[in-house]
C-alpha cells in the first residue's frame, strides 16, 4: 500500500528516532541523512553493530540497546535485512517504521501492515523532514508532479455507510 500524508506526519511526530544502518563512511547516504536529521533538530540515534561512534555520537548495535524508548525507526539496511529490523523494532515496542526509498521489501511492508505498525515505504525521509533543503525540495515537487508523493487518506463520502 502507498503511504499517505497522515502516515508520513505520524512518523515525523515520533521522538526520538533510530536510524538503523547508518554507515561509518561519510559519503554514504545513510551517514549524510543521519547528520542532516540531527542538524534539523531531530533527536536521532545511530544504529550499526559494526561502529562504536558515528561522528561524535555513540552508535548502538541494535534498537534495544538505545538508552530510551524510540518512537520511530528509519531503516537503511540492505533489503534482505529489512524484515529482521522491522521485527526488532516491534520487539522494542516501536509502532512507526520508515523504510527508506530504494528498498523493495514487500514482505516487510506486509508484516508492518499485518501487525499494526505504521509504515512509510518508498519515500525519502529527507523529502519530508522539515525544513526540506534545496535538492530534496526539488525532489518533492517532482514527485508531486509525477503523482508519487503521499496524498491525504481518502475518507468515505458523507452519508456513506
Amino acid at each position: 500500500m502507498k503511504p499517505t500524508q497522515e502516515s508520513v506526519n505520524r512518523f515525523l511526530a515520533q521522538k526520538p528516532l533510530a536510524v538503523v544502518g547508518v554507515s561509518r563512511t561519510e559519503m554514504k547516504f545513510s551517514h549524510a541523512a543521519f547528520l542532516e536529521l540531527k542538524t534539523k533538530g531531530y533527536p536521532v540515534y545511530p544504529v550499526n553493530p559494526n561502529a562504536q561512534t558515528i561522528g561524535d555520537d555513540r552508535c548502538y548495535p541494535d534498537i534495544e540497546s538505545i538508552p530510551e524508548k524510540v518512537g520511530g525507526v528509519i531503516v537503511m539496511v540492505p533489503a534482505p535485512e529489512v524484515l529482521d529490523v522491522v521485527k526488532q523494532a516491534e520487539r522494542a515496542g516501536v509502532k512507526d517504521v520508515w523504510i527508506q526509498q530504494g528498498l523493495k521489501v514487500p514482505d516487510a511492508v506486509s508484516y508492518c501492515e499485518s501487525n499494526g505498525i505504521n509504515v512509510v515505504a518508498g519515500q525519502c525521509i529527507l523529502m519530508h523532514a522539515e525544513p526540506v533543503g534545496s535538492f530534496h525540495k526539488f525532489h518533492k515537487v517532482l514527485w508531486k508532479l509525477l503523482g508519487l508523493h503521499p496524498k491525504a487518506a481518502r475518507t468515505a463520502p458523507r452519508g456513506a455507510a
